[in-house]
């Protein structure tokens, strides 16, 4: 059984086979040990049952990312099972693979990944002439979080299995 978690918004959102939960929470920190263990007791699994767990790793909240990361890293090592990166991109093109993905910022730009192209960030005006060579661009619907599980169980059979670290697209205040 997978457990997918994603903190990379001011939620935390949660998916184990085909059951999904949203639980917003101010201080994820705080909030998540909590919200996987009801999650899990609420499916009728134990922990042992947890055979992976898929993290979203970026692009989104810096802290968000970093604090989800840390909480299935430690899952995953006191458990003693992989944990398996995936980013927002791979589930939007798992779906669509010929797509550009242009997601909001929030900053004027855009976070943009396409399957040629490794992800990065760009203007408006460059993401109005880059996405004409693809049939369509997505990025403004939510994606569905349970797609994460199909991208893990994928990397797991392949042997594809990065460590998971976050992926930030721009620099940071202290880097600048």
């Amino acid at each position: 059984m997978i457990l997918i978690i994603n903190t990379t918004t001011n939620g935390i959102e949660l998916v184990l086979d085909d059951k999904y939960t949203r639980i917003d929470a101010p201080k994820q920190s705080t909030a998540l040990p909590t919200a996987v263990m009801n999650f899990i007791n609420q499916n009728n699994i134990k922990m042992s049952d947890l055979t992976a767990i898929g993290v979203i790793v970026g692009p989104g909240s810096f802290t968000g990312i970093r604090m989800g990361i840390a909480y299935a890293k430690g899952l995953g090592l006191g458990l003693n099972i992989p944990v398996v990166p995936v980013n927002i991109f791979e589930i939007y093109l798992h779906n669509t693979p010929d797509a550009c993905v242009a997601l909001d910022s929030g900053r004027g730009d855009f976070f943009v990944g396409a399957h040629d192209i490794e992800p990065c960030v760009m203007d408006i005006d460059t993401l109005e002439t880059f996405q004409m060579k693809y049939p369509r661009t997505v990025g403004h619907i939510p994606f569905d979080l349970k797609d994460a599980k199909t991208i893990v169980e994928s990397k797991i059979k392949t042997g594809n299995l990065q460590p998971a670290i976050p992926m930030y697209l721009r620099p940071s205040y202290v880097e600048k």
